[in-house]
Parts: structure tokens; C-alpha cells; sequence
């Protein structure tokens, strides 16, 4: 079931004493959602929402910068050898 055609899925489900509602199998399919997915529960005017949890929180580039280690340091000199190679092989082709 694709997850455009679920839009107009109607089922009813029930909330159990302690409090736990059941996501209707082909909506867990569709959605890929396994055992332990973790959802904000947000209240809306319309009713409640159930967004499922970002796997990562929200990073700034600087937080992130430098986490990856660097196989191979260039120097300049070997940087601008990489490009002048370049720029002759793209001018080469072209011509």
C-alpha cells in the first residue's frame, strides 16, 4: 500500500488503560516504522499528531566540521598541480 492511497485510510482504534494506542499494520508498513520508533506527540487543534523522532538532532555545519578524519593531507603546492592538471585535461577535451 503506498503511502498516498493511506490518506484515505479510516480505521478506529482504541486507547488501552495504560494509555497505549495501535498504528494500524499497513500504516506501520507503509511508513517503515519497526518496533521502538520514537514519535513527538504534538496537540493540534485538529487533534494529535504523531511525528516520528529525527534520528539525529538538528547540526550546525560547525558542529559537525572536522568529524570525518582526513586521509591525506595536499599541500598548496600539490593542490594547484591537481588543478592546473585539470584545467588542461577540460580545456584539452573541448578543443
Amino acid at each position: 500500500m503506498e503511502i498516498a492511497n493511506l490518506s484515505k485510510v479510516s480505521t478506529v482504534t482504541r486507547l488501552s488503560s495504560k494509555g497505549q494506542v495501535i498504528i494500524p499494520k499497513a500504516i506501520r508498513t507503509a511508513h517503515q516504522w519497526e518496533s521502538g520508533a520514537e514519535f513527538n506527540v504534538i496537540d493540534t487543534p485538529e487533534g494529535v499528531l504523531l511525528q516520528p523522532k529525527a534520528l539525529f538532532a538538528p547540526s550546525s555545519l560547525d558542529e559537525v566540521a572536522g568529524c570525518l578524519p582526513m586521509v591525506a593531507k595536499k599541500t598548496q603546492h600539490e593542490i594547484d598541480i591537481a588543478i592546473a592538471q585539470k584545467l588542461k585535461r577540460v580545456w584539452h577535451d573541448s578543443n
